[in-house]
Order: C-alpha cells, then sequence, then structure tokens
C-alpha cells in the first residue's frame, strides 16, 4: 500500500531545523507498525496541486497551525479532496487539524474552542479500536497535543472512539467513508514536543511549562501508530 500524506503544517522555523517535518514524523511513526508500507508527500502548504484522489490507495493529512475556517487557497480545495476521497472510499486517516478537516468535510462541525489551548499529554478515554485486535484495545491512550480548535459536533454516523472531559471528540470512525481521525499528535516525540511547546511559550503563556512538565506520563504513540497502520491495511484497496 503507498500512503500519500498532504503536508498541511510545517515544523515552527526556529526549530525547524533540528527536527524531521511532520511527513517524515508520520512515515516512522507508520513504518514502525508496518515494514512495507510505502509513502509520497503532497505538500498544499508549499503550493503542490492536489492529485486526483480516486486514484490513491490511502490518505494521511498532517496537523497545520491553520484553521479550518480559515480562507487560505488550499483549504477548500482540500475539504473537496477529502469529501472525493470518502465517496470512492479511500481510506483516511487525519492528525490534528486533518482531524478537523475530516469532521467538517464530511458534515461536523469545528469551532476555535472557548476552552482555550491544549497542550501537553493528555490522557482519553478508549471506546473502539478500528484496525485492532479487541485484546489489544486498552482503556485509555496517551498522547501530546497542540490545538486550539475542536471539533463540536461530529459527522452524522461518526462514532466516537476516544474522548476525554476537554476534548469530547479526540478520535472518530466515520460511517462516510473509511477514515479515522486522531486530535492528538502520536507522531510527536517527547524531545519535539518539549521544543514545540518551549518555543510557542510567547503563546500558550502559563501553560507552557505545565505542558512540558506533562511529559513524563509515559506516551502511547506507538500504540497509536499500530492503530494507524492496522486500520490502513484492513482498507487496503
Amino acid at each position: 500500500m503507498k500512503l500519500t500524506i498532504v503536508e498541511t503544517g510545517l515544523v515552527p522555523e526556529p526549530i525547524r531545523a533540528a527536527f524531521m517535518d511532520y511527513p517524515g514524523m508520520l512515515r516512522a511513526l507508520v513504518r514502525a507498525s508496518d515494514p512495507a508500507m510505502d509513502f509520497e508527500t503532497v505538500s498544499v502548504i508549499k503550493g503542490e496541486t492536489l492529485p486526483d484522489p480516486t486514484s490513491l490507495e490511502a490518505i494521511l493529512i498532517t496537523g497545520s497551525p491553520a484553521g479550518v475556517y480559515d480562507d487560505d487557497p488550499w483549504i477548500g480545495p482540500l475539504m473537496d479532496f477529502a469529501r472525493a476521497a470518502a465517496a470512492a472510499a479511500v481510506p483516511q486517516v487525519g492528525i490534528c487539524f486533518g482531524h478537523q478537516l475530516l469532521a467538517e468535510a464530511l458534515g461536523g462541525k469545528v469551532i476555535k474552542s472557548p476552552k482555550g489551548w491544549g497542550v501537553g499529554r493528555h490522557t482519553y478515554e478508549v471506546l473502539d479500536c478500528p484496525g485492532l485486535v479487541a485484546k489489544n484495545c486498552p482503556k485509555t491512550v496517551s498522547v501530546a497535543v497542540s490545538h486550539q480548535d475542536q471539533v463540536v459536533i461530529p459527522p452524522p454516523g461518526a462514532d466516537v472512539i476516544a474522548r476525554s472531559d476537554f476534548t469530547p471528540y479526540a478520535s472518530l470512525n466515520y460511517a462516510n467513508g473509511p477514515a479515522i481521525s486522531f486530535q492528538c499528535h502520536p507522531e510527536f516525540d517527547d524531545t519535539y514536543s518539549a521544543a514545540l511547546y518551549t518555543a510557542r511559550a510567547d503563546r500558550l503563556g502559563p501553560a507552557a511549562a505545565p505542558a512540558v512538565t506533562s511529559l513524563a506520563v509515559p506516551g502511547d504513540n506507538a500504540l497509536v501508530g499500530k492503530w494507524i497502520a492496522g486500520f490502513l491495511k484492513s482498507h487496503a484497496r
């Protein structure tokens, strides 16, 4: 299977030279669970044109500092791309902004949350694990996050597969097209997460230091990577 990663955001410039880009992080995450997976990247944030989604085997949409309600010229076409992929039963995965974009494109609603920034290691109650056998489905999962926007109305028929009081729709399994999405960032290792929160300290204010400290809680990145790889494999075209 070839996974087409749609790059919608860049590592912040002050720390960019020290880390992989987001497609690179996601390749490492998925490849750890499925070494046979092939990859390609289409960078809409750099002005690259989206391919015909019906020609693709699988799609992953990355995180971004943009909001789905913004007027960036690539957001509308990406919404159409996601809807066309869903209609053609192309499996899709969304991460953070990708989670929000899939939800909005497929009939849900996303807003800038009045709860403010979600940062640090968040723990979610897990309700289901598409792509994993039942015995490997944990009761909770803990992963680093960085977001202000949230899905507040899921698309019709979507199942909530992970939640918390702060983020009730933290992960979704979509009825209209094979897709799952996650508000968290399983591709972020702790070194990157700490650097990101520190680089954004002026925006995060007093939330920055506790966000870094919270990374002492063990992360479940690899498990979510298995979740993603298993979902994609189960929907191979």
